[in-house]
């Protein structure tokens, strides 16, 4: 076996399990999601396709090592609206293929960079609000109230609910089978977490949320036989499409309808999800490479052009459009994941598995599945987050908190933006008041004042320099030292020029600078 395939398949102790249980995850949200998306039945294994197509595909071609890609709720509304818009989900399947395409011309256009530019306190937010949507949706499920597909993350619900009177209702038709399953999942799940189960050789290898869901069977098939009122059946299990024979497995894959390359719409619906996707993509890939205990830098330009690749094939064969997903991805480091391979893995599994034993997936009660993602929003926005964002200081504690309300009571996207033009703010802020430091030295001469700027002088500093430069007292020698200074904006040049050429001699300061340039030179390029 050559080099790069041993590196490749080295940490497979570690991503196997990892892949498993990102799979179990990923199992229901391919579901929820795809009959949320098309609101047909018969489409239900579009999700199944994308899901396969974001592990396999994604997974082989992108830079992240623990990102995980597949259909995502932040796209359901649009791909129902598009599929209503463009009246047939086969022309749908051509916009999602255009997406791709546009994709990959941002990753060359090097469009991946916007990935650095949302500020960590906003990633952060997005974290916990994340862990908090999930156990706040995950409870009816888990109760056996399942009006609401898995997987969604917003507060108003394609039910008519919000995410808290659907707490209340989940309580009011709350099912004493799917309480049971969850409680008993629950317990094992946390049983399995402890460092004692961990040295066990066979509990290293098979994951407990497969365990979990094996004991969820087992009790369902149970509650039948002793007491059939607790029993799970219909929506509150898996419901995977199952074909009779390989033509009809065969037709669950469709391929879109190239004739409405002349329809417009489709045009407008594949630029929406390219840039919606790529956001949900790059924020993403931030919130995963902060949570990668190897802290490994994702490169984002590769990243979009996976993706590209990705919603190509998908939608080449019938899939929904993808990201990487956040949900999908904390499974995987919280797993234990440590390269690609997990995700790949996950993809294998996903499609084998309905090739294979799709009646034996049916048997899935969503109680035992909700618990496995209670523990994972547990995890994602456990108290010592909010605690080690207090100590930051308010400046990160104000956006952090503000993205987690926003997320919680919009969605994520919005959630995001708000929570940015709070972050901005706090930023703006802080380079208002740290473009300069303002020292006054007391000489024989008479008193001088000497203003250091910083290392990056931007338009951002343009006020606050000015404003000082205000302030100088008259009869004073001032010193402007821009020797320590990386970078000057044009803007800022042209303030201590036209200070010291027509302001200064006005108020008799005598201005003198120190590796500053001169702002008609500047200009002049």
């Amino acid at each position: 076996m050559s080099t790069s395939k041993k590196s490749f398949f080295a940490n497979i102790k570690y991503d196997f399990p990892a892949g498993l249980v990102v799979y179990l995850v990923a199992l229901p949200l391919c579901l929820g999601i795809a009959l949320a998306s098309t609101g047909r039945s018969d489409l239900l294994f579009s999700g199944i396709i994308a899901g396969v197509v974001g592990g396999i595909v994604v997974g082989a071609l992108s830079g992240s090592a623990l990102g995980v890609a597949g259909p995502a709720a932040g796209l359901v509304i649009i791909v129902l609206t598009a599929i209503d818009t463009l009246q047939s989900f086969e022309a749908f399947l051509l916009a999602v293929v255009l997406a791709g395409v546009i994709q990959i011309v941002a990753g060359l256009l090097k469009a991946g960079i916007i990935g650095y530019y949302f500020p960590s306190s906003v990633i952060k937010g997005m974290l916990a609000a994340i862990g908090i949507t999930l156990i706040l949706k995950e409870i009816p499920h888990a109760f056996g109230y399942d009006k609401d597909f898995i997987g969604d993350e917003a507060f108003l619900q394609t039910d008519g609910h919000n995410t808290f009177t659907e707490l209340y209702y989940s309580v009011k038709y709350s099912s004493t089978g799917a309480i049971i399953i969850s409680l008993v999942s629950l317990g094992l799940l946390l049983l399995f977490d402890r460092p004692f189960m961990k040295q066990i050789q066979l509990f290293r290898f098979l994951p407990g949320a497969l365990f979990v869901v094996m004991i969820g069977i087992l009790l369902n098939v149970l509650f039948q036989v002793v007491r059939p009122e607790w029993a799970m059946g219909g929506e509150h299990l898996v419901q995977l499409p199952i074909a009779s024979s390989p033509q009809e497995f065969l037709s669950f894959f469709k391929t879109p309808d190239f004739s409405a390359i002349t329809n417009p719409n489709v045009y407008v619906v594949a630029i929406t999800l390219a840039i919606v996707a790529s956001l949900e993509t790059l924020l993403s890939v931030e919130a995963t490479d902060k949570l990668d205990p190897y802290k490994r830098s994702t490169p984002t330009n590769r990243e979009l052009m996976a993706q590209g690749v990705g919603n190509m094939v998908s939608g080449l064969v019938g899939g929904l459009p993808i990201t990487q997903v956040i949900v999908r991805s904390s499974a995987n480091v919280e797993s234990g994941g440590r390269t690609k391979l997990s995700a790949i893995t996950h993809g294998v599994i996903l499609l084998l598995s309905a090739i294979v034993i799709p009646t034996f997936l049916n048997l899935i009660p969503l109680a035992s599945l909700a618990a496995i993602l209670l523990l994972v929003g547990y995890k994602l926005s456990k108290f010592s987050l909010y605690q080690g964002m207090y100590r930051l200081g308010w400046d990160q504690f104000v956006p952090f908190v503000v993205t987690v309300i926003a997320i919680l009571m919009t969605d994520l996207l919005k959630g995001i933006a708000i929570g940015m033009v709070v972050a901005v703010y706090y930023i703006l802020r802080k380079n208002y008041r740290h473009s300069h430091h303002y020292k006054k030295e007391e000489y024989k001469d008479g008193e001088v004042i000497r203003l250091i700027l910083s290392e990056e002088v931007t338009f951002l500093n343009k006020g606050s320099i000015g404003l000082t430069l205000e302030e100088l007292p008259e009869n004073s020698t001032v010193i402007i030292d821009g020797s320590k200074s990386v970078d000057i904006d044009y803007d800022v040049l042209e303030i201590i020029q036209n200070f010291k050429l027509h302001t200064a001699p006005l108020k008799n300061i005598k201005i003198e600078t120190i590796g500053i340039r001169d702002v008609n030179a500047v200009g002049g390029h």
